[in-house]
């Protein structure tokens, strides 16, 4: 019986909330993402690993890919916004910006972000740029 898609991913967002280990997650992601080339919360969870693991070159590819699909989801700017910033590129603002607005529109969608970014700060506690990020998205203005 082949494995879908669908069901890879959710096993491996299991893993992930277990704590495995990014050596085995990232390739496992890496064969969804060739599997499925056109989802792009794929590519955002790929582009997080790759973030988590210090490889911003990866991780900015990944995180293009899945905003060149589908630029509506706050995380997948978000990831691409720390990848610019990892590897020094241009351009953060405006996807800061965007991920603000997309924020302020739902609850939901904001608390989904925030809880993230803490995810991601227990994980990787002296991540200078993701500590960015959060000042920008949720410090009052």
């Amino acid at each position: 019986m082949t494995e879908t898609a669908a069901t890879a991913f959710e096993q491996g967002l299991e893993r992930y909330k277990q704590g495995e280990s990014l050596d085995t997650l990232i390739p496992h992601f890496k064969q969804i993402c060739d599997r499925a080339p056109k989802n792009p919360t794929a590519w955002a969870c790929l582009a997080w690993l790759y973030l988590l693991a210090d490889k911003p070159e990866l991780a900015l590819k990944a995180a293009k890919k899945s905003v060149k699909i589908d630029n509506r989801p706050p995380q997948a700017r978000i990831n691409l916004a720390l990848a610019m910033l990892d590897t020094g590129a241009k351009g953060v603002r405006d996807h800061i910006e965007a991920a603000q607005q997309m924020m302020s529109l739902d609850e939901e969608i904001h608390k989904d972000v925030v809880e993230n970014i803490e995810d991601g700060l227990s994980r990787k506690p002296d991540w200078k740029s993701l500590q960015r990020v959060k000042k920008w998205l949720l410090s009052p203005e």
